[in-house]
Parts: C-alpha cells; structure tokens; sequence
C-alpha cells in the first residue's frame, strides 16, 4: 500500500515517519507539511520525496497517514477521503463534532477505510488487555487516568505545541482515556448525565455513564510533576480487580500495527473497531466534557 505522510512535527518525524519507511508491505510515497522545507528535510531523512501540493500526494497514494493537529487533520482527512485515500488519522480525529462527522461523511460516501491511532489500542500489551476485559464483561466500575508532565516541567518535545497548549490534556491525552473505557464498558449512554471539574492547571476529572450499567472516572493532565506522572487504568466487577499492564513497546511499533489493520481493513472491507465512527463518538463526549467545565 503507497502512504502519503501529512505532518513534519516530532511525531511524525519520531513514529509515523520511521514505520512507515521501515514497514514492510508500506511504501512511503513521499511528505507533506505546512512548512515546505520542513517537508523536505523530514522526506530527505526518511529516504523519500517532499509535495508541495498535498492533492498531487493524494492522487499518487492508495492511504495517507496523518500526523497534524486535529483541527487542521480533519478538513484534509475530507479531502483526502474524497480523492479515494485510505485514512490512517491521529486522535482525536477533530475537536468539534460537526468536523468529526464531516470526516466520518467522508469515509462512507467514499468507501475508503479507516483506522484512528488510539496508541493503547495498538500497543502491546495493553490492547491484549482491554480485549480480554471487553470480552469478560460484567464491570461495575472502571477508572483511567494519563497524568503527563509535559507541561510539568518534564522533557518532551511536545511540550512547545500550540494545539497542546490551547486545548490540554483533555483533547490530547483524553481520547486515550476512553479509548480503554469505552469498548470495555460501552458507549456513554447520556451525554447530559456528564459531569467534569478542572483541577491544578490543565488537569480534568470526568465522571461518566455507560450503556451496560457501568460508571468511570477518567482523569487526565500535562502538569504533573515527572514524578507524579504516570498512565493507569482498573476496573472492578464480580470477577474481582483488573489493572492496566505498562505499556512496554516503542510508539512506532504501535504505529506498524496501525498500519497492519489499515490495510487489512482495506482488504477485506470489514471496519475496524478504531475507525472514524468511534474516534468521531470519542469526540462528541469529550465536546461535552468540555462544555460542562466551562
């Protein structure tokens, strides 16, 4: 499958970039960027060529794998859907949920498919994890929390991102959080019953209500200290406790799978369970969590 890579920033150039140039039944068609000679520098190091015009990319690749901010990925996920590329997008997919059904519009009126890279869904061993806990069932309770010190006086090269900086955690790191809570414990069955509160700096504590009955907290932040950072999750049931493994495996490792169920997706016609539908839901409770903090 040819890859068209939209994005130069340090996920790109750290995660996207390196699997795909490295992937085995990938091709990296070339890269485009909002900056030109950022594309050129990022396309020279991956051993591939720069666009100028991110249509002719479009035209010259079966996907695109997309690593902008969501704002700017969702109008160009459209565009790309409608040239017939297959969308490998970055969570969340959008920050309005009027753009994230725009995006899922897109994909169905095309037909192209889609996957969405909710990093613990693709790492290992954490998406073994959540579907042995989906599969299990029966969950009263669930809990996940991404406390990050990128804002935190932690050494990271996203802590000068814009985007980051204007929306926080929540939009960041929050698409994490219910990417685990969600296919364990289903949809958020009323947006209205959502309740939030902000903590110390961008940090955000959400209480929500499943369809099975179930309820969860998620708390997320990028101004923890680094030695109070961490990622975790636990759910509890009749069957006891069940915790979150650490994540052991490289981003980009994570990535591959990504593309792995792109092309099977592709292949077979068969949607993935991270697909545009369920990242464009991710946005709509995050939309709502959002607008009961302010």
């Amino acid at each position: 499958m040819k890859f068209g890579l939209l994005g130069t920033g340090p996920w790109a150039a750290r995660t996207h970039g390196p699997a795909l140039a490295t992937h085995k039944d990938a091709r990296l068609t070339g890269v485009w960027g909002r900056r030109p000679e950022a594309a050129r520098a990022l396309a020279d190091e991956l051993g591939t060529r720069p666009y100028d015009d991110v249509d002719a990319l479009f035209s010259d690749c079966d996907a695109v794998a997309v690593a902008l901010p969501p704002d700017v990925q969702a109008p160009l996920a459209v565009r790309a859907a409608e040239a017939g590329c297959h969308l490998l997008l970055d969570k969340p997919v959008a920050t309005a949920p009027e753009a994230a059904r725009q995006v899922t519009g897109a994909v169905r009126a095309s037909g192209v498919a889609s996957v969405v890279f909710f990093t613990l869904r693709f790492d290992e061993p954490t998406a073994a994890w959540i579907e042995e806990q989906a599969r299990a069932g029966g969950w009263l309770t669930g809990r996940a929390d991404w406390l990050s010190p990128v804002f935190g006086g932690g050494d990271s090269p996203y802590t000068a991102s814009p985007w980051r900086r204007e929306r926080g955690a929540l939009w960041d790191v929050g698409p994490h959080a219910l990417s685990v809570l969600l296919p364990v414990l289903g949809d958020v069955d009323d947006l209205d019953a959502v309740r939030a509160v902000r903590g110390a700096g961008d940090t955000v504590h959400a209480v929500l209500r499943h369809e099975r009955g179930a309820s969860s907290t998620c708390t997320v932040s990028h101004s923890m200290p680094p030695a109070a950072s961490g990622v975790s999750a636990e759910l509890r049931g009749p069957a006891g406790t069940a915790r979150l493994p650490e994540r052991n495996g490289a981003p980009a490792d994570a990535f591959a799978r990504a593309v792995d169920a792109l092309e099977e997706s592709a292949r077979t016609g068969r949607a993935h369970p991270c697909d545009v539908r369920f990242a464009q839901r991710v946005t709509e409770i995050l939309a709502q969590v959002e607008s009961v903090l302010d």
